[in-house]
C-alpha cells in the first residue's frame, strides 16, 4: 500500500506497510473505548515486520497502547487519541518513577526494550489528566500516608519495601503513581516528531534508559496549576537532540536526571550527550533543569538559542546530600529570558519531599561520599534576562563541596520594577527569604569567574559572595539607585582578583570586604571612584 507518510528526514512519498486505524474498524467517534482495536493493529504491524500506523482525523478514546519495534505511529491533523479517564485501564507496568524502578500505573503510550520507534505527526495526545491530579489533590489535602483503594494495594504488594524509597513529592507513599503520558524504556532510535502531547496524569514525556533520540517541533502542554507535571523528562538516556519545542507546564518544561539515592546509583547509568536548542518555555517551575535525581549522573550537555518567558527559574540545578552524582561539562549559551523568577539557580539544598530538620540540610560540613552531590565545569554565556522578579542569580553549593570551575561570560541581566509583586524566594529551600531586585548571590564557590557581567537592580548588591575562594571578577558592572548599597560584596572570600570592573551605580562603596577570613584579595582599583578597603585583613 503506497501512500505519502509523514517524514520530515525524508519529505516523500514511500512505501511502506501502512494501516489506516479507519479502514481496520477503529471509528474514532470519541465515545467508543477504542484500546483493544487500536493495539491488535500496533500488534498486527509488528508481526509483519513493522510500518506506520496511521490516523486520520478525528477521536480516538482508548486505554493504554504499548507500542513494538519497527513502528510509527502518525497522528495526522485532526487527529487525537484521547486516553480513558478509567484507572483500571492502565494496569501495572515496570517503570522508574521519580528515579526509583517499581511497578506503576501504565504510562498512556508505553514502550519498553524497543527499537526504531516514531509518535510522529501533526495531531495530538490528550491524556485527560484533571481526574488523576484531582485525585493526587484529594490525597494531599486528606493527610493519606498509605495505599487505600485497590489499586493502590496492588502496587503496595508489587513494590517491596516502597516505604524507605525516596520521594520528589508526586505521593510515593500512597503508590497512587500516577502516569506519563509517553513512556520509553530501554529504547534505542526514537523519534518524536510535530505532535502536542497535552494533559498528562504525572510528567508528560519520559524517557528511561533511552539512545540515539531526536525529539523535535513537539508542543508539550499542562495547565499551570496541575501537580508535577513536567514536560520532557531524560532520565539516564544518552546521544539525545531536543530542537525546535514549545513547553506550557506545570512543572518542570525539560528535564536531566539519572535515577535516585541508592535506587539511582545501583543502575548507575548517567544522562549524557545532550543537546537542547532552539526551544521556547513558558510559565513551568524551570525552563531547562538538572535534578534533583541526579545519583547516574549528568554530563555533557548543551542548551543554545533559547527562550523562556515567565519560568519560575531559567537554568535550574538543584540536589542535595543523599542524592549523589555528578553534573559536569554543561555549556549554556544564547539564551534570552523575561519575567522569570531567577535565571540561574544551582541548588544545592533542594528541599523538595524532605523535613527541615534532615541531615541533608545541616549547616555544618559532612564526610564526602558516594552520596554527596558535585556541580562542575559549567559555562553560561551570552544570556540576556529582562524585568527579573527574585534575583539575579542564585547558586548555592555545600560547604564541603563547593559549586567548582563555573565560568559566567556575557550576561545582561535586569531586575523587575514592581518589587511589591515579589514574594517567592529564587530556590526551593529551607529558611531562604525572597530576595527582591537582588542580583547574584553565591556561597561555597570554588573556581568561578564573572566576565561582562552587567546587573541592573532595585536594591541590593549586584553580586554578593561569601565564604567561596579563588574567585575572578572581570568588567563587571552594575546600576542601581541607592547610595548606601554596594556593587560587589566579599564575605569571608579567599583569594579573588577584582579588575576593570565599572561602576554605573549611585553607590559610594562599589566594592567592600567583610569577614575576618577574607584574604589575598587583589584589587585593580583604578576604574573604580570609592572603594571600601576597611575590612580588607593582611595577606596569609
Amino acid at each position: 500500500m503506497e501512500m505519502p507518510i509523514y517524514n520530515s528526514l525524508y519529505p516523500s512519498t514511500v512505501s511502506l506497510p501502512a494501516y489506516n486505524v479507519r479502514a481496520l474498524g477503529v471509528v474514532g467517534n470519541g465515545i467508543r473505548k477504542e484500546t483493544r482495536a487500536i493495539q491488535q493493529i500496533i500488534d498486527q504491524c509488528a508481526q509483519h515486520g513493522g510500518g506506520t500506523i496511521y490516523f486520520p482525523a478525528g477521536i480516538y478514546l482508548t486505554g493504554s497502547l504499548h507500542l513494538r519495534s519497527f513502528i510509527t505511529l502518525y497522528l495526522d491533523a485532526g487527529a487525537t487519541l484521547l486516553f480513558s479517564r478509567d484507572f483500571e485501564d492502565y494496569p501495572p507496568v515496570q517503570t522508574r518513577w521519580e528515579g526509583v524502578e517499581c511497578y506503576g500505573f501504565s504510562p498512556l503510550i508505553y514502550g519498553n526494550n524497543l527499537e526504531n520507534i516514531s509518535v510522529i505527526g501533526r495531531g495530538t495526545l490528550d491524556g485527560q489528566g484533571s481526574v488523576w491530579w484531582d485525585a493526587f489533590k484529594e490525597r494531599r489535602e486528606q493527610g493519606r500516608t498509605g495505599p487505600e483503594t485497590e489499586f493502590e494495594r496492588e502496587l503496595a504488594r508489587l513494590n517491596t519495601g516502597y516505604e524507605s524509597s525516596g520521594s520528589g513529592g508526586g505521593g510515593r507513599e500512597t503508590q497512587f503513581l500516577r502516569p506519563p503520558l509517553v513512556q520509553f524504556m530501554n529504547c534505542r532510535n526514537v523519534h518524536l516528531e510535530g505532535l502536542t502531547h497535552q494533559n498528562s496524569p504525572f510528567w508528560n514525556t519520559h524517557l528511561v534508559y533511552c539512545e540515539n533520540v531526536v525529539i523535535r517541533s513537539v508542543t508539550f502542554k499542562n495547565p499551570p496549576n496541575a501537580p508535577n507535571t513536567d514536560g520532557l523528562d531524560l532520565d539516564s538516556c544518552r546521544n539525545v537532540r531536543v530542537s525546535d519545542c514549545y513547553f506550557d507546564v506545570g512543572d518542570d518544561c525539560l528535564c536531566l536526571k539519572s535515577g535516585m539515592d541508592a535506587d539511582g546509583r545501583r543502575v548507575g547509568k548517567p544522562t549524557e550527550n545532550i543537546t537542547i536548542t532552539n526551544c521556547t518555555m513558558l510559565h513551568g517551575h524551570g525552563g531547562v533543569v538538572i535534578g534533583s535525581e541526579i545519583a547516574g549522573s549528568v554530563r555533557n550537555v548543551t542548551i543554545s538559542n533559547c527562550i523562556f518567558l515567565g519560568t519560575d527559574r531559567g537554568i535550574r540545578l538543584k540536589a542535595r546530600r543523599g542524592r549523589g552524582g555528578i553534573v559536569e561539562d554543561l555549556r549554556v549559551s544564547n539564551i534570552l529570558m523575561k519575567r522569570v523568577l531567577s535565571p540561574i539557580v544551582m541548588n544545592m539544598f533542594y528541599r523538595c519531599g524532605a523535613k527541615p530538620e534532615d541531615w541533608y540540610f545541616s549547616s555544618e560540613p559532612q564526610p564526602i561520599t558516594e552520596t554527596t552531590p558535585v556541580f562542575r565545569n559549567m559555562a553560561f554565556a551570552n544570556i540576556t534576562a529582562r524585568e527579573v522578579r527574585a534575583a539575579a542569580g542564585f547558586l548555592h553549593g555545600l560547604p564541603e563541596m563547593p559549586i567548582q570551575e563555573v565560568r559566567f561570560h556575557d550576561l545582561l541581566i535586569e531586575m523587575s520594577p514592581l518589587l511589591e509583586e515579589i514574594t517567592e524566594p529564587p530556590a526551593m529551600m529551607f529558611g531562604l527569604k525572597p530576595m527582591a531586585g537582588k542580583g547574584i548571590w553565591g556561597k561555597y564557590l570554588q573556581d568561578v569567574q564573572f566576565a561582562h557581567v552587567r546587573i541592573e537592580t532595585q536594591q541590593g548588591e549586584g553580586l554578593f559572595l561569601e565564604e567561596s575562594q579563588d574567585i575572578e571578577i572581570y568588567r563587571f558592572s552594575l546600576k542601581n539607585f541607592r547610595k548606601e548599597i554596594p556593587g560587589i560584596v566579599l564575605n569571608q572570600v579567599e583569594n579573588a582578583c577584582i579588575h576593570a570592573c565599572l561602576q554605573g551605580s549611585l553607590s559610594e562603596n562599589f566594592i567592600q570586604l567583610q569577614g575576618q577570613q577574607t584574604r589575598n584579595i587583589f584589587l585593580d582599583d583604578r576604574y573604580f571612584t570609592h572603594v571600601t578597603q576597611g575590612f580588607l585583613p593582611r595577606s596569609g
